[in-house]
């Protein structure tokens, strides 16, 4: 009887860690990964097909740049700014050390420019110009990095610059990393960057020594990793190697995170590790498309008294090989709402799940605005009606 007691309490024992979270179920995972932390996520629908500490806040080096890239994508593709607009290099952006384009101060540069330096070669001086030109200092920026980051969810995130260069209280996780790589694939123009392998940049102040950089992307699964499509890599004697990596195969994208590795090359094997992993045993259920019209909505009130309703984003989940055919779409679609309406208001959802257990859900919104109907309009349709 004292022997089942034992027993009992150790089963408790183990319980009760798993479950306040001091002890992981590390033998859930296949394999190891030569890291301090690593994930790897699928960007579709953010579900996490690995992970080795992946909520430990550790210094990201110069992954940090993958939010001021974003920051950056979201500007051009809102049309705040443009690529060919001139951006001025101040002193402070000129002082930044570690990987740089050597800009002097005074010298001027275009956002497409800057953009090609930070993405291929890790500029730390690209960072700082481009947050400088953005928000008028880069404290402003790093506000808004730090902003960002609560609003996709980084609750274990703190940034204090934006090239990710050695300051105290500047940290991240693989998970958070995981959130903002899988938001800046949401911008396509990125990749005309994160793809470089080799290009060059012409730099230096007018009727002055110009200086040609030959530019390597520090990625170099970009080059030796079949699909590779981004994203960031980052060093620091504190941080050690990390690595944002994404690839895409037969319409299937995954995000591998590397956190601390003891050498780049270790960094680079066990991102593929993660990624070689997900694309053998996983695949990819596509339900819906950005912006596709899943359905109507009847405006009450409104100038149109009907408007189509649109996944918000791609709707899609990762399954293990064999279990495609078991995913269960359920569309949901508020019968009616009220004018006025803003465009891309949530009207609905669709949620995909998994021998009853939901994978992932994705908002369905209004299409258009709807301007509410004045007595003219209501008149109108109602004589439409009676004819």
């Amino acid at each position: 009887m004292k022997k089942y007691s034992i027993k009992i309490v150790i089963y408790i024992m183990l319980f009760m860690l798993i479950f306040t979270g001091q002890m992981s179920l590390v033998w859930a995972n296949p394999f190891d990964v030569d890291a301090r932390s690593a994930i790897l996520m699928d960007p579709c629908s953010g579900k996490v097909i690995y992970e080795k500490n992946p909520n430990d806040k550790l210094p990201p080096a110069s992954v940090t740049k993958i939010m001021t890239m974003l920051i950056t994508m979201e500007e051009i593709d809102s049309g705040n700014i443009d690529l060919t607009d001139k951006v001025t290099i101040s002193e402070h952006a000129s002082s930044m050390g570690g990987s740089q384009l050597y800009m002097e101060p005074g010298e001027v540069r275009t956002v497409e420019e800057l953009m090609k330096g930070i993405a291929v070669a890790s500029a730390n001086d690209g960072c700082v110009a481009m947050a400088e030109f953005i928000s008028g200092s880069e404290e402003v920026f790093v506000k808004r990095m730090n902003d960002k980051a609560k609003e996709l969810g980084m609750n274990n995130t703190q940034f204090m610059n934006t090239n990710g260069l050695p300051e105290e209280g500047h940290y991240t996780t693989a998970y958070d990393i995981a959130l903002m790589s899988k938001e800046l694939l949401k911008h396509p123009k990125i990749h005309k960057w994160l793809t470089i392998w080799m290009d060059t940049l012409t730099v230096g102040l007018p009727n002055k020594k110009k200086t040609v950089l030959q530019l390597t992307n520090t990625n170099k699964l970009i080059r030796f990793y079949k699909g590779a499509n981004g994203i960031k890599t980052g060093y620091t004697s504190d941080a050690k190697y990390c690595l944002s990596a994404s690839a895409k195969k037969n319409g299937f994208s995954l995000i591998a995170i590397i956190l601390g590795s003891p050498t780049s090359k270790i960094r680079f094997a066990e991102a593929s590790k993660l990624l070689n992993y997900g694309f053998s045993n996983y695949s990819m259920v596509n339900v819906a498309k950005k912006n596709q019209i899943m359905g109507q909505i009847r405006v009450d009130k409104g100038k149109v008294e009907y408007i189509n309703v649109i996944a918000k984003d791609n709707v899609g989940t990762t399954v293990k090989k064999g279990q495609e055919k078991e995913v269960h779409k359920e569309v949901v679609i508020q019968k009616s709402i009220k004018a006025p309406l803003k465009a891309g208001s949530k009207v609905g959802y669709i949620s995909l799940s998994l021998k009853g257990k939901e994978i992932t859900k994705i908002d369905l919104v209004a299409e258009k605005d709807v301007k509410k109907a004045n007595i003219l309009d209501i008149f109108t349709r109602l004589s439409d009606n009676l004819l």
